[in-house]
């Protein structure tokens, strides 16, 4: 087990059996996403039943919740992974979610993805080898988003031109103590020992 200020990390062990539908694959992303963010030291909530459009509440530490909608992906084709944005017929609105976190399962990679970055799209695609095509690599990885208060979130007219490329890293980094960095994070590359280590459960 390890610490750094404020923060516990563990390694998280999660097991996923008969993982043969669409539905046990969502629920064992589901259990990764619970233990990669209540490992990075955020609060993680349930919703009772699954009417809602989000998946979990997640706290900022600030008094403000987030909701968030998990998928999932382990398809490569076409130099990219491909994501779906909607649920079983409409793509996802400010008025239902506030993040879409996806999993990379084959590169254990996750992107934190505002709604205001796809909103009415009904797929995101993740170039993380690279392309020019690779729009949504400034949130790989960027849990800083979500740790901050509602009321210091950036509109996206001022946030885009401060991260138009994966090259182009922030001015100061907006969390320094989680133990992830953002692809634009001007802290990167962290020292190994910070990084936190989740086995990937859908791989026997």
């Amino acid at each position: 087990m390890r610490t750094l200020p404020g923060l516990l990390l563990d390694k998280f062990d999660i097991h996923a059996v008969g993982l043969t539908t669409r539905k046990r694959r969502g629920e064992a992303a589901e259990a990764a996403f619970l233990a990669k963010a209540s490992g990075l030291g955020f609060g993680v909530a349930k919703p009772w039943g699954d009417s809602e459009r989000y998946d979990f509440l997640l706290d900022s530490g600030h008094g403000d919740f987030w909701r968030v909608q998990v998928k999932s992906t382990q398809r490569y084709a076409e130099s990219r992974y491909r994501v779906k944005a909607a649920g079983w017929k409409a793509t996802y609105t400010r008025d239902e979610i506030d993040f879409l976190v996806a999993w990379i399962i084959p590169e254990n990679l996750w992107y934190v993805v505002p709604i205001h970055a796809f909103a009415s799209r009904k797929n995101l695609r993740f170039y993380p080898h690279g392309g020019r095509k690779a729009l949504y690599e400034k949130y790989r990885e960027a849990w800083c988003l979500m740790a901050c208060p509602r009321s210091a979130q950036i509109e996206p007219a001022q946030i885009e031109p401060a991260c138009a490329s994966p090259n182009q890293s922030l001015a100061s980094c907006r969390c320094e103590q989680l133990s992830v960095r953002c692809a634009v994070c001007p802290l990167c590359p962290l020292p190994t020992s910070f990084h936190l280590v989740i086995p990937n459960p859908l791989q026997g």
